[in-house]
């Protein structure tokens, strides 16, 4: 790994690791050669077999995948250019235009549905990008969401890191390995001739295709069920769409090669034609016609307003959309890094995403954020097998979750003295989770909130709250099978998996120095409990299935439910899944705080 300043060939300086796997770094770095320093990014391929023949089969496949990369880049917007390609002291880097965005893995996540008209444009723009590919009979041989940018200026795809330069990587990190043939890809978006190491275009065109049926069905790739009897994968009946799309993307997934589309071209030419343009009139003033610009600003076409407010295939629909407008709200975007652990709270995995949120201004320059949460299909609760889960966590259940906002930190104690004009916290400071509030108090914040405000404030139900929680993840915990100190505050004398005990810190601490969920939350785990609207029930028999509180005939004598753990609880505590209840006026513990929801229809 390189040091963060180096400079290589007296031109690029390494400004921060952006990834690392098994075909090397990818750097984030600058062109000192150029007037501002622009941007780019910085592969390094570093071999580990000092075999003299292995690294000049190497070095004759760098050469001859950099020439591919730079025509193919410079061909297409939709590709990355390649700038630069060199060897230096026996390794080998490649440098590339820097594409400004978040990858396809956080819009195409495990829970979330998106509608046939949604998918078919994503599989028209990427068989598109993929036909010139194709063209120059090159395999990309590693589609997935994480290989496909949205390009923030203008939302475009691009379509990153084929696998020929992995495939280099591979031939010389492998002792004794001579041969180009190496298999390269995903498990999951591979299919077998690839994972046997002889890929066909078609092997590309089963990945678009397995990618298709992941964002459709809401279910990853490996986790599809396959027909043991021929191989052919079973996804039907987690999606409802038309017969001749759902044929379609059967023919790209086909368990034969030689039954699937033979290339890009042929799959884009099976979709139906993209629905042409209609032409707009541009209303006027009677009294006198608008300008340029303000047309411009004012006549957004519709489906441009929801995919800048993210809610495609999200269960919001137009009426939500115009009815935030009409409000006056706009939305803005922040940048975050989400990592996950392995089960000894190693971090191996690190991703950059984006999220879209407002600020509510409470006055007295308090704010609170409220992040975007796009709806979605997820399974609720802990299964059977879930380390030191609880019966009240069952049974597993699918539920609908229709969009929402909601609050990216717990409401904090200078937020609650804006608007209640107290503070009963026992451990103290303005960006400080509030505590020792009882459900009662936090459903009058949530009252007074939206006569401050005018929007419509709550507490979340259970079925947002895990759903948000999860963010498409299925794990204990949203980075993992297990959690560490370093990611939550927790009592760390006690440990899940098998990670090392940590710190107990005894109390609360700021809200947000911990990292993200994949939603852009803080604090799912730890912190304080977070109360919800629902009522106790010791199991999910008969639950709500469209995100909606279970609540009781005579609901204000009924425990309510708290969620996410707290600083004084075992990790066991802060799962997802794990759920305490306690009346609605308990305010004994130092421990129950909450985050809000908006609803903006």
């Amino acid at each position: 790994m390189m040091f963060v300043g180096r400079v290589l060939r007296n031109c690029y300086k390494i400004l921060r690791l952006l990834g690392n796997g098994g075909f090397g770094d990818t750097y984030l770095a600058e062109n000192l050669d150029l007037p501002g320093h622009p941007l780019c990014v910085v592969k390094h391929l570093k071999p580990r077999d000092p075999d003299p023949v292995v690294l000049q089969i190497a070095r004759r496949l760098f050469a001859s995948e950099a020439q591919v990369l730079y025509k193919l880049g410079h061909e297409n917007n939709q590709i990355p250019r390649l700038f630069a390609h060199f060897e230096e002291n026996g390794e080998f880097y490649l440098v590339q235009e820097y594409v400004e965005g978040s990858d396809l893995s956080s819009e195409v996540i495990a829970g979330k549905r998106w509608s046939e008209q949604e998918v078919t444009q994503l599989l028209r723009e990427i068989l598109e990008i993929l036909t010139l590919v194709h063209k120059q009979d090159i395999i990309h041989r590693d589609i997935k969401p994480q290989n496909l940018m949205r390009r923030r200026e203008d939302g475009k795809i691009i379509l990153i890191d084929f696998g020929a330069v992995k495939e280099i990587s591979t031939l010389v990190n492998i002792q004794g390995q001579t041969s180009a043939s190496v298999a390269i890809g995903t498990p999951g978006y591979a299919p077998n001739e690839q994972a046997a190491g002889y890929p066909k275009l078609s092997s590309d065109v089963h990945a678009v295709g397995m990618l298709a049926i992941f964002a459709l069905t809401g279910v990853k790739p490996h986790d599809l069920p396959r027909d043991p009897t021929n191989g052919e994968v079973v996804w039907r009946n987690w999606a409802n769409v038309s017969e001749r799309f759902a044929d379609i993307l059967t023919k790209m997934v086909r368990y034969r090669f030689s039954e699937r589309y033979q290339s890009a071209a042929e799959a884009l030419s099976a979709l139906p034609a993209p629905p042409k343009p209609k032409p707009q009139r541009t209303p006027q003033s009677k009294s006198q016609p608008a300008s340029h610009s303000t047309l411009q600003s004012t006549l957004i076409p519709r489906r441009q307003v929801i995919q800048t407010l993210g809610l495609i295939g999200s269960g919001v629909g137009l009426a939500i959309v115009g009815q935030w407008l009409l409000q006056g709200g706009s939305l803005q975007t922040f940048n975050f890094e989400t990592v996950t652990v392995d089960a000894q709270g190693n971090i191996n995995n690190r991703s950059n995403r984006q999220a879209k949120y407002f600020a509510e201004d409470l006055g007295n320059r308090v704010t609170l954020e409220m992040v975007q949460i796009p709806g979605g299909t997820f399974i609720m609760g802990s299964p059977p097998g879930e380390k030191q889960r609880d019966l009240d966590e069952g049974p597993q259940h699918p539920v609908t979750v229709p969009g929402f906002f909601m609050g990216k930190y717990e409401v904090t104690q200078a937020q609650y003295q804006a608007i209640m004009g107290n503070n009963p916290s026992k451990s103290k400071g303005e960006k400080r989770p509030v505590e020792k509030v009882t459900w009662d108090d936090a459903v009058e914040f949530c009252k007074r909130l939206k006569q401050k405000t005018g929007r419509t404030y709550r507490l979340p139900s259970e079925a947002e709250w895990e759903y948000a929680a999860r963010a498409g993840t299925t794990t204990p915990f949203y980075f993992g099978e297990t959690i560490t100190t370093d990611l939550a505050n927790y009592n760390g004398t006690d440990s899940y998996a098998s990670e090392p005990k940590g710190q107990y810190r005894q109390h609360t601490t700021d809200v947000g120095i911990f990292r993200p969920n994949a939603f852009g939350l803080y604090d799912m785990h730890g912190l304080v409990w977070e109360w919800c609207q629902d009522d106790w029930h010791d199991t999910y028999q008969d639950a709500p299935t469209d995100g909606s509180a279970w609540l009781t005939n005579d609901s204000t004598k009924v425990p309510k439910m708290l969620r996410g753990g707290s600083w004084n609880t075992a990790p066991r505590a802060c799962r997802s899944a794990d759920r305490l209840c306690r009346s609605p006026d308990d305010r004994y513990y130092d421990e129950f705080g909450f985050r809000v929801v908006c609803v903006v229809a």
